[in-house]
């Protein structure tokens, strides 16, 4: 992976995701959920465009 991101603002024992060349990788070990550079490029855009927003 090339860039990791802590999802909680200490950034420990917390699920991150995982940037890498061809799939991004969102949680922890036994709750993964890996993305194709394509659908994590859609949900990028989705946000961006305001289809998705904070709970």
């Amino acid at each position: 992976m090339t860039e990791k991101v802590s999802l909680c603002k200490d950034g420990h024992c917390c699920p991150a995701v995982e940037l890498g060349e061809a799939e991004v990788r969102i949680g922890e070990e036994g709750n993964l959920v890996k993305l194709s550079k394509e659908e994590w490029n859609a949900l990028v855009e989705k946000i961006k465009a305001g289809e998705l927003r904070p709970l």
